[in-house]
């Protein structure tokens, strides 16, 4: 385990043979999670839309010696990814950390909003969260322990204008989190939200990062430098290790202190 994690900014050896599942793996934060849960020696399983980048990444990470697991999965299909869950346990484990990583952050208005859209973003941004909770919190319970990950934004903190479902969504994230903690806190199950900044991530950067935005992130963050993938992925493994023991129904931000 030393010699693959020497790069590493920290190593959690409890974290080694832990079973893990991460949202939204294939691509962006995700991906990144992926990847430092698995550096970790952690069993680390991830679903995901993205067919392709799943399996990439899947076979990329077992070439060098790492266990993953990738298994499509559309997250909002809720008694699929319940089923996908739990054949995942069956494979590697029962789940001791959930990182509830999915969303989809897509501009929208409210005059364009109609029910059945409005309901597509609360599924892929609020929902499939509950329920993967209520699917890996009786294998936390029988095992007496577990870190429950919910990601949650500042954009709703920032007030930001273009996606209200979303900010919705993610501020609900804030209060499933605490209703959780205390639900299932005797049981020795940990949950916090993770709450990212403006991520420059591979979709970020092409759809929205421009020369103003920049600007904007330059005069708005205390910290100069971009906020990265690998930022995010720090904070998970602490919260998922035994390191944050006594952390729960917390948001912890990392935004290079915008909010």
């Amino acid at each position: 385990m030393s010699n693959r994690a020497a790069d590493l900014k920290a190593i959690y050896p409890d974290l080694e043979g832990r079973s893990v599942l991460i949202s939204g793996g294939a691509t962006g934060i995700g991906q990144s999670l992926v990847e430092a849960f698995a550096r970790q020696g952690a069993y680390t399983a991830f679903v995901d839309i993205d067919t392709e980048a799943g399996r990439v990444l899947e076979a990329r990470l077992n070439a060098d010696g790492y266990q993953t697991l990738f298994r499509p999965c559309d997250i909002t299909e809720m008694r699929s990814y319940q089923s996908t869950i739990h054949e995942i346990a069956d494979r590697q484990g029962p789940i001791t950390v959930l990182i509830n990583n999915a969303a989809n952050d897509v501009r929208h208005s409210l005059d364009e909003i109609d029910y059945e859209r409005f309901d597509e973003l609360i599924a892929v941004n609020l929902k499939h969260q509950m329920f993967a909770a209520q699917a890996a919190a009786p294998m936390m319970r029988q095992a007496g322990r577990g870190s429950i990950v919910n990601f949650g934004s500042v954009g709703w903190m920032m007030a930001t204008a273009g996606y209200p479902v979303y900010a919705a969504s993610k501020a609900a994230v804030h209060g499933m989190t605490r209703g959780l903690a205390r639900d299932l806190g005797a049981d020795g199950i940990r949950v916090n939200t993770l709450v990212p900044g403006w991520v420059m991530t591979e979709k970020q950067l092409k759809l929205w990062v421009d020369d103003k935005a920049r600007e904007l992130i330059k005069r708005s963050q205390c910290l100069p430098g971009p906020l990265v993938p690998e930022h995010i992925a720090q904070m998970a493994l602490f919260l998922a290790s035994d390191a944050s023991a006594m952390c729960t129904a917390q948001n912890f931000i990392v935004d290079g202190g915008w909010v």
